[in-house]
């Protein structure tokens, strides 16, 4: 199958973000075979971008997907909210069919968006019937995904061998893999860090853990532990020493900017990292009292780091969503930019609506204005998954309803009297476990 898309403004993001004029991309099998003006390609589906902005498919590289049913459910909430009521009483009442419609709404909500890749902190693992369910909910949405394994929560049992399963089903070139979600030397002791590590390595995974304030980067190089296959998401409050053990390690962070800042984890880390030579990108992390879409992430990390007086460029934003973040998610060598060979998934954004007409610097105009709205077509690996600003998926209308259904029973445990189930969260005293 042959798809030109053609007419439209393209922006790639390799090695910089820069806009092509009059250039087309060809799709083929999958792949971007072609960027370039006057693609003349014969028996090709043709796209009409006119007046659209192209660009690479957005990447969030930190979100918490079985929590989509909870959205704008705790505005108010700080980061020790969070954790007792989202993970000590509302994650044990969550039934795997509860995963499945979440899972499968939260990643149909991100591709609605331009989100074409995210990495899905799992720490919702109760059965392994839950974990099949958040799996085959991520596989039916078609969107591309890293399925990041988290043990369950503290004073449960951890599961090595559902870890090696998760790894054996998803394997390495499918539209989703499989990553380890630790928990690292900040909830727990260094030696479970340890297994955590040597069992990520044995199955080659990457390995992605919440850690801020002091300590946590430290602990992890005396142990020997860093390296070019270690995620820090969030960092907030990390040491100078720290930010430069990661960056000499090769290592990566994710930031979430806008939950951090609601939620009072500190001050947003993309500046200080992109500094130090971190690769970074960016994360929705949890839909609570957050909006899950990567263009208001966008711009909260842009002011965020302005205000600190940081010097982010748009264009640097732009990176960190979309080839930044694939690094940071061992995935640049297949996605976040327009390279031929890669695979094509692509976001097409109206620049005629009154949030971006005129557009006088495209780049700018998705970081600083665009939303949601603008998004009319997306491609996951050559695949059609929104057009014309409308998903495609044809379990839209079920899977809206199961959603409400879902939330609807879940709001009702949070207004038990009995307080409905519970178990121990992590403290909110060591902040940057749960979101």
């Amino acid at each position: 199958m042959r798809t030109l898309i053609t007419g439209g403004t393209v922006i790639d993001t390799e090695p910089a973000p820069r806009v092509l004029p009059g250039a087309d991309v060809l799709v083929e099998d999958g792949l971007i075979a072609a960027v370039g003006p006057g693609l003349a390609v014969s028996g090709a589906r043709v796209v009409d971008a006119s007046g659209m902005l192209v660009l690479p498919g957005l990447v969030d590289t930190h979100r918490h997907v079985w929590q989509s049913v909870l959205r704008g459910a705790f505005a108010d909430a700080t980061l020790g909210d969070y954790l007792s009521l989202v993970l000590g009483r509302l994650a044990p009442a969550y039934r795997a069919e509860d995963v499945h419609t979440a899972n499968l709404w939260g990643a149909l909500e991100a591709l609605d968006a331009g989100i074409t890749t995210l990495c899905d902190w799992s720490h919702i693992q109760s059965t392994p019937e839950h974990t099949d369910a958040a799996l085959a909910a991520l596989r039916e949405s078609g969107i591309r995904a890293v399925f990041a394994y988290a043990h369950p929560g503290p004073g449960e049992a951890r599961r090595p061998d559902e870890v090696r399963r998760v790894a054996s089903l998803l394997g390495d070139s499918g539209l989703v893999t499989a990553a380890l979600a630790a928990s690292g030397p900040v909830y727990g002791p260094v030696e479970e860090a340890e297994a955590d590590w040597r069992l990520a390595r044995e199955l080659g995974l990457r390995i992605s853990l919440h850690a801020t304030g002091t300590g946590a980067v430290e602990r992890l190089h005396d142990a020997g532990l860093l390296g070019p296959d270690v995620t820090f998401v969030h960092g907030n409050g990390f040491t100078g020493e720290a930010v430069e053990l990661v960056a000499g390690s090769g290592g990566a962070a994710s930031v979430a900017p806008a939950v951090e800042m609601q939620m009072g984890h500190g001050h947003p880390e993309t500046g200080r990292f992109r500094r130090a030579g971190v690769p970074t990108g960016l994360g929705v992390d949890t839909v609570v009292n957050v909006p899950g879409d990567m263009f208001a992430v966008m711009r909260a990390a842009f002011a965020a780091e302005r205000v600190r007086g940081g010097g982010l460029t748009a264009a640097e934003v732009l990176r960190t969503a979309t080839i930044e973040g694939a690094a940071v998610l061992g995935l640049a060598d297949r996605i976040g930019s327009l390279r031929p060979g890669k695979q094509a998934d692509l976001v097409l954004l109206r620049a005629d609506a009154p949030n971006l007409a005129p557009v006088r610097d495209p780049v700018a105009a998705v970081v600083t204005a665009a939303g949601p709205g603008n998004v009319d077509t997306v491609l996951v690996a050559g695949r059609i998954v929104k057009r014309a600003g409308r998903l495609v998926h044809p379990g839209l209308h079920a899977a809206r309803a199961r959603a409400a259904a879902s939330a609807d029973r879940l709001a009702r445990v949070t207004t038990d009297r009995s307080g409905g189930p519970r178990r121990s969260a992590r403290p909110p005293a060591r902040p940057g476990s749960g979101s």
